[in-house]
């Protein structure tokens, strides 16, 4: 029998969700928490100080550090604080020696040195518990875990599906007006479908913008050609396109470094924005160049310009130059993506619309299974193997992400590895929760799940509290909104977790009616 478009469409929509749905989750439920990647890393070190020191004194100041640290360093790589990231982070890159120069292949990545965390006034180090913070979920949401490249290769194959789900569900949809104002509550599985269609529905533009521009960040990873045709290094297409300067070669005269405070006040008057790292190569040579890059929260294009001066001189090399059409563009993609230049409100509803996207993906991946589940007929193997799959990730991920957050406070903060130690608690928290629940039916393991998930995330505060000086009680008191903030987001976390397992342990609805069984492409 001939298929319609809409029917066409329709298998692959579900297909395609199927597919990629339980990775998809996972990218966006993380992707999600990223939106406050600087606040999760200042949360997880809570020895960090508050910070108003400008960026041109901060950069004095680390520049002051590594010089009395080494001169003889390469590179210094310098990320300047801001009013979210309140620390300035800083890189050195040593000299190679006879062996290494030899062996250095054109476009050859440095060996780059581990973080250095100062404090922005005087440049000393801060001792701070050892955290990849709300960096593991960022990199998380689109490198999967998995080794440089296949984790994002993965991740862009499972947004290219997102992608094609989104357009052949819009063309699936024959009610998509009508479903923005449906929710039925308390129905079995119509309210599930209606809840599909409503976080679809709501937030498309959203979920359409969000997955396009995360393609696009990578997209010289996926269409590598045209700059492996036309350049003959990756590096040089980056120094022509986003305006990078060329490599400073030591001439062997040193030269002391002038003040980097006053190029990174006339850069940030070149650029009109806030400057956010600053780059000094071959420091104490005469040859030495120190490159300012303004700051992407002051716009949509997260691609800023840099400014070049010399550092034996402080004479301006390179002014700002606007880039081109197309890189101009692949900014703006990649601005939207980050959301580095919205206000703490506008954070919050992107915020808000990531859940929904989590929530769209995982009510689908329940609609599958739902519809193929038959009143009183065994269930097949692949109905019961979707369905664990659904419990692992839609309730086991809330649990690894908060034992993330939990082992931060519960691991001694001088203990040796401990980054590693709370990145690996999630996994194994997270792993550990999805053979479990294999133990238990699958409604039974709906409500176990949740319930732990909920008393995690409650705990979370309790053990703030008990380790630290900025609990709940002492951040309300001394106005620290941030881990007030903090506090109180986990414990409506919890609570919503609650609700979730309160309501898996309820008596199962009717099952769903044959218009709804259609909907959802049986």
């Amino acid at each position: 029998m001939t298929r319609s478009l809409r029917q066409s469409m329709a298998w692959i929509h579900s297909w395609l969700g199927l597919l990629a749905g339980w990775i998809l989750f996972a990218m966006f439920l993380t992707g999600t928490a990223s939106y406050f990647r600087p606040e999760i890393t200042r949360w997880m070190q809570p020895e960090m100080p508050v910070n108003h020191t400008p960026a041109a004194i901060a950069a004095q100041s680390a520049v002051a550090q590594l010089s009395r640290d080494g001169i003889r360093d390469q590179q210094w790589f310098i990320q300047l604080p801001n009013e979210r990231d309140v620390v300035t982070h800083v890189y050195a890159t040593p000299k190679p020696d006879a062996a290494e120069a030899k062996d250095k292949k054109p476009g050859k990545r440095r060996k780059r040195a581990d973080e250095q965390v100062l404090a922005p006034a005087t440049g000393a180090p801060i001792h701070a518990r050892d955290t990849r913070g709300g960096e593991h979920f960022y990199r998380f949401h689109f490198q999967l875990q998995l080794p440089h490249p296949w984790g994002r290769w993965l991740a862009g194959v499972c947004a290219m599906f997102m992608l094609g789900a989104i357009i052949s569900g819009v063309v699936t949809h024959k009610r998509i007006f009508a479903d923005f104002f449906t929710l039925r509550w308390n129905k079995g599985q119509r309210s599930w479908l209606d809840a599909h269609n409503v976080s679809a529905v709501l937030a498309l533009p959203y979920h359409a913008v969000i997955t396009y521009t995360g393609l696009m960040t990578l997209v010289l990873m996926y269409l590598p050609y045209p700059i492996a045709i036309n350049y003959k290094q990756p590096l040089d297409f980056g120094r022509e396109a986003y305006g990078l300067p060329q490599d400073a070669v030591a001439t062997g005269r040193a030269t002391p470094l002038v003040p980097i405070a006053p190029l990174v006040r006339d850069a940030e008057a070149r650029l009109q924005r806030p400057a956010a790292r600053v780059v000094v190569q071959q420091p104490g040579d005469a040859a030495a160049i120190v490159a300012v890059t303004g700051a992407a929260q002051s716009s949509l294009n997260a691609r800023a310009g840099t400014v070049v001066y010399s550092g034996a001189t402080g004479a301006l090399i390179q002014p700002p130059s606007g880039a081109g059409t197309g890189v101009s563009s692949v900014g703006v993609m990649l601005g939207l993506h980050l959301a580095q230049y919205a206000a703490p409100a506008l954070r919050w509803v992107l915020f808000l619309l990531g859940l929904t996207g989590a929530a769209m993906v995982g009510t689908g991946l329940l609609l599958w299974t739902a519809a193929r589940r038959k009143p009183g007929a065994k269930p097949f193997f692949g109905l019961r193997l979707v369905e664990r799959l659904n419990i692992a990730t839609i309730a086991g991920l809330p649990i690894g992400m908060g034992a993330y957050l939990l082992a931060n406070r519960v691991i001694p903060a001088a203990a040796e590895g401990r980054a590693a130690a709370e990145v690996a608690t999630m996994f194994y928290v997270w792993g550990g929760a999805a053979v479990l629940q294999l133990l238990r039916p699958a409604k039974q393991a709906w409500a176990i799940l949740f319930a732990t998930g909920a008393a995690v995330y409650a705990a979370i505060p309790i053990a703030n509290a008990l380790t630290t000086s900025r609990g709940l009680t002492a951040s309300w008191r001394a106005g620290d909104q941030l881990f007030m903030s903090f506090d109180l987001a986990l414990l409506g976390i919890a609570a919503l977790l609650g609700v979730a397992a309160w309501r898996a342990a309820r008596p199962r609805p009717a099952q769903v009616s044959r218009r709804a069984r259609e909907m959802v492409h049986v």
